[in-house]
């Protein structure tokens, strides 16, 4: 079983910065994907960024040079960085495990981009 918590998100200005932090606890496996998600009021949960264990990375293209994600292989633990925040960047950030067929999500942290 695996466990993934998130923590960092909260309310900031808009042009703002934020990181997010996704730490996994319980059988994690060497080769797997991490990714983080996103979902704001009324639409629907999208990809936002997404590591590989070999440090793969790919984005989505409405966050490309504003937002990076990282990983700490010895803490398990994946990083958002947020830089550049938009209103639109508002909703409920989710940290997603996928390894073998086994897929993991997190309970979400709230971003809230607002003057």
């Amino acid at each position: 079983q695996v466990q993934l918590v998130e923590s960092g998100g909260g309310l900031v200005q808009p042009g703002g910065s934020l990181r997010l932090s996704c730490a996994a606890s319980g059988n994690i496996f060497s080769i797997y994907v991490m990714n983080w998600y996103r979902q704001a009021p009324g639409k629907q949960r999208e990809l936002v960024a997404g590591i590989t264990s070999t440090d793969r990375t790919n984005y989505a293209d409405s966050v490309k040079g504003r937002i990076t994600i990282s990983r700490d292989s010895a803490k398990n633990t994946v990083y958002l960085q947020m830089n550049s925040l938009k209103p639109e960047d508002t909703a409920v950030y989710y940290c997603n495990l996928i390894q073998r067929n086994w897929e993991y999500w997190g309970q979400g942290t709230q971003v809230t981009v607002s003057s």
